[in-house]
């Protein structure tokens, strides 16, 4: 058996809407064979599904590719359906025959192709208090039967469609956060089977969304404009032929809606009986805006991904009823009650009870978190917000009467952007299968369409320091591919003349400082997500042309920083946030005990070695060796300002042992006193880990693979304070933003920044993954085209297991501690891959595969035997070592 299956085009199954010119297929194959590669491959586009008007076949190209294969010699036009097929051949040339047939759909190409034109609400429109959401409308009629219809459209603000009385696809939030000084995004909607013959009716309801609504945490609104817009294009083609425009101009209407406020932080409020109110339409204003900033649709929507059962309903001693999900969630309750026209129900959302049991709302600063409705009277009403979400896990329910409090009446609705799963993790203990829960429901509550900070207060903001800590982590989890090409192309135009990288992304902090720091601009560890996150993409998914895109932007900033200060190999000037919330640091103070200079040089020249790799990559040979000079003179002058003589680093904290290590800016002597440095500060503290934000993501890392593997586990198992499962035993269902946001006490760290889904100490996540496991790769072939196979068991668990959905097939890993203290390890490798499986401390010990000793298996290569370690060079398959 040799299939071919999973065909892609730019990372998705048969999209519409897109605007890239030489589109990418990629292709997974599959064989009940070991050792299976592909030979060559043949490539097929055509206009339609026979195949018998061919615009390109590849004929038969020999190579092992199959990811990412350009599509170079089809001129692509706007809105039109190309067709294609792959199949291929192995090393015993075998066929798989062609695959099932796929498609890619254009969108509009051309700027000048939309004729429509931004409409908004008349100014003389009467919206309650200028925060009412309009409904702008277009009524039209077809005369004939329908072929197909498209849509594209896109807002200023959020937008949702409605065509005859139903919702357009599945999206929310639509079109996104982008820096929409620079980008928009527009949506395709495939519209056929929503037309009719006859008379049609077309409504957008307008929210202000990041657009125009409340940012940050100073009040602030109106970020990149103040009035709220629409752009709407639709294509029909009658069965005839005959194509018809309907766009966005003066013959559409405007109303003001139901929803009398929406705001991301604050929630909304829904007035259901002005859906009984007749209707006096206003003609719209056409307004000037550019269209040169539209491109098509890039990262994978915002969804509803599933929904939750609430668990208890309950009074607490302060007599409120509070609804318990059992989950910190992000998305919003859908809610259904019948009583009088005009009851006024509200829910408030929040993460925590007190230590008292009572409802909690300190934490959320200003945000108000707040879902009004007012009824319309009569049959059974059901509610679900349409322009904000909440992050939370109890809501407090208010003005519902008795008899409309029963919990099979509210659904929490989990929304966020839409990625594939693509790993799993689970182990012998229940308490890291709890933690592995949290670092996953942390992903799923802060990658809504950007990599934010928090969900719930008022900042939900893409951090840049968050999202470069958390990316590898997250490739474990999701397939981010899309998801982090789509922000890091905001961060390159949101990026500073200079080089510098503002502190989130999309910049809505502005270019000047403000009370809480200097110009929000520039912060080492922070800017680096500039060059640490196009690289991990490239590692994990071989996107070359992502590391194309972005390079410009990766210089930029490594040429930033080589400017600061009078030493061009060292960065000791600027504002740094510095291993942020570290629990080394001074009392009443967020920044740890790291010197600031140390972690900014450092991650200077883990940005310029990784820039280095880059140009390597991409054939920039006189580059590479630039830079390869600069990483040098870096890592030359860290060793004469921050390392003594006798090989001591002169920062004593945890972080600064740990950067040192992973960066490897130590050799020798100087990287053992490391160690052992790391090893001492570590017993100091009972074993227990000191780091922030800038050091935790790397601990247990340096640990395991400097020959302290038991002192990661001992680490990990830890429960009391501070510990990751210091959450699990306080109840956590997401990772929390400080170690001890709840004391043992039951009190609470702070009131002002103390959130529970905060993504960034769930790095540990990459640990479970790349450790204990062992999945990892080689990283002169991506995408895991050579999988690096080291589990690391360690005291503690009696086995792990897991997967990953490569963009080659699926790797699994597990190991299990038999009773007679044999090691049984099994692994697959999915075709067309390679794989180096490293079986831990199994040297001189007897090691048998599918019952047979090694030796005697003609599949298996033993290339060596070192640190205690063999290593085992295999082919696709499944393998199962026993020792």
């Amino acid at each position: 058996m040799f299939n071919i299956k999973d065909v892609r085009c730019e990372y998705k199954k048969d999209p519409i809407g897109i605007d890239v010119e030489k589109p990418r297929i990629s292709w997974k194959l599959e064989s009940d064979q070991r050792g299976v590669v592909q030979s060559s491959y043949q490539i097929q586009v055509a206009e339609n599904q026979d195949f018998v008007n061919l615009l390109w076949d590849s004929g038969e190209v020999k190579s092992d590719k199959s990811i990412h294969i350009e599509i170079e010699d089809v001129q692509v036009t706007s809105r039109r359906r190309y067709y294609y097929r792959v199949q291929a051949w192995n090393q015993h040339s075998e066929g798989t025959g062609w695959s099932d047939t796929s498609f890619w759909e254009t969108g509009l190409l051309n700027k000048d192709e939309w004729s429509a034109e931004w409409i908004s609400s008349p100014s003389d429109l009467e919206l309650m208090d200028g925060t009412q959401s309009p409904i702008l409308r277009r009524c039209f009629s077809l005369n004939a039967a329908i072929s197909s219809a498209r849509i594209y459209a896109t807002a200023l603000g959020m937008y949702n469609l409605q065509l005859n009385g139903q919702k357009i696809g599945d999206a929310y939030f639509t079109p996104g956060w982008t820096n929409y000084n620079e980008r928009l995004q527009y949506q395709t909607y495939d519209v056929t089977a929503l037309l009719r013959s006859g008379n049609n009716d077309i409504e957008a309801m307008l929210g202000n969304g990041w657009y125009k609504g409340e940012l940050a945490w100073s009040g602030a609104h109106s970020h990149y404009g103040n009035r709220l817009a629409l752009l709407f294009q639709l294509y029909v083609v009658l069965n005839d032929g005959t194509e018809i425009i309907i766009h966005s101009d003066e013959q559409w209407e405007a109303e003001a809606s139901p929803i009398l406020m929406s705001e991301l932080y604050h929630g909304e409020t829904y007035d259901a009986r002005l859906e009984q109110k007749e209707k006096t339409w206003k003609q719209v204003d056409v307004i000037p805006y550019t269209k040169d900033i539209l491109v098509a649709q890039e990262n994978d929507h915002v969804r509803i991904i599933e929904e939750i059962n609430p668990v208890a309903l309950v009074t607490t001693p302060k007599g409120e009823i509070v609804l318990d999900m059992g989950q910190n969630m992000v998305g919003w309750v859908r809610f259904s009650v019948k009583g009088e026209a005009g009851q006024k129900v509200k829910l408030i959302h929040a993460e925590v009870l007190d230590k008292d049991g009572n409802f909690y709302m300190d934490n959320i600063r200003t945000a108000k978190q707040t879902n009004h409705y007012i009824l319309k009277g009569g049959e059974i009403e059901t509610f679900e917000p349409h322009f904000t979400f909440q992050g939370f896990r109890y809501v407090q329910l208010i003005g519902f009467t008795p008899e409309q409090l029963h919990l099979e009446h509210f659904t929490g609705v989990v929304l966020h952007s839409d990625m594939e799963p693509t790993g799993s993790f689970e182990c012998s203990d229940s308490m890291i299968n709890q933690l592995q829960h949290n670092i996953l429901w942390g992903l799923k509550g802060n990658f809504l369409d950007v990599p934010t900070d928090c969900p719930q207060r008022d900042e939900r903001l893409g951090w840049t320091g968050d999202a470069q800590m958390f990316i590898r982590t997250s490739t474990y989890l999701m397939n981010v591919a899309p998801f982090f090409t789509k922000w890091l192309r905001d961060l390159e135009s949101d990026q500073a003349d200079d080089g510098g990288v503002p502190f989130v992304v999309p910049n809505v902090l502005g270019k000047e400082g403000n009370q809480h720091f200097p110009p929000p601009f520039s912060s080492a560890a922070w800017g680096d997500a500039a060059v640490i996150c196009p690289w991990t993409i490239y590692l994990v998914y071989g996107d070359k042309r992502l590391l194309e895109e972005q390079y410009d932007s990766m210089i930029a900033w490594v040429e930033y920083i080589r400017r600061q200060g009078e030493n061009e190999f060292l960065w000791n000037t600027g504002f740094h946030f510095g291993d942020w919330l570290a629990l080394d640091s001074k009392p009443d103070s967020y920044v740890g005990a790291t010197d600031r200079d140390y972690i900014a040089t450092a991650f200077y020249a883990y940005s310029t070695s990784l820039l280095q790799k880059t140009a390597m990559v991409l054939g920039k040979s006189q580059d590479a060796e630039q830079y390869s000079k600069l990483h040098t003179n870096i890592v030359k002058a860290f060793k004469e300002e921050f390392v003594t003589p006798a090989g001591r680093i002169s920062v004593p904290t945890q972080t600064a042992q740990l950067l040192a290590l992973m960066f490897e800016l130590v050799e020798g002597k100087a990287k053992e006193r490391a160690v052992e440095k790391l090893m001492d500060l570590l017993k100091e503290s009972n074993f227990h880990l000191t780091t922030g934000f800038v050091g935790t993501p790397y601990l247990n890392h340096v640990l395991s693979e400097n020959g302290q593997n038991e002192a990661a586990y001992k680490l990990l198992f830890q429960k009391d304070y501070p510990s990751w499962l210091y959450q699990v035993t306080k109840g956590a269902t997401t990772i929390w933003e400080h170690w001890d946001g709840i004391k043992e006490d039951g009190s609470f760290w702070s009131a002002d920044m103390n959130s529970f889904n905060h993504y960034a100490y769930g790095a540990i996540g990459d640990w479970l993954y790349r450790k204990v496991l062992g999945i990892d790769m080689d990283e002169q072939y991506p995408a895991y085209k050579k999988s690096i196979i080291k589990p690391l068991p360690g005291e503690g668990l009696f086995f792990a297991k897991g997967r990953l959905e490569t963009m080659y097939g699926t790797i699994e890993s597990s190991w299990t501690k038999l009773s007679d203290g044999t090691l049984e390890v099994e692994v697959t490798i999915p075709s067309n891959t390679t794989a180096e499986i490293i079986l831990p401390n199994s040297s001189g010990r007897k090691i048998f595969e599918s019952e047979l000793p090694i030796e005697q298996s003609n599949a298996l290569t033993v290339v060596t035997d070192s640190n205690n370690d063999v290593k085992v060079l295999v082919g696709s398959g499944n393998y199962l070592f026993k020792y």
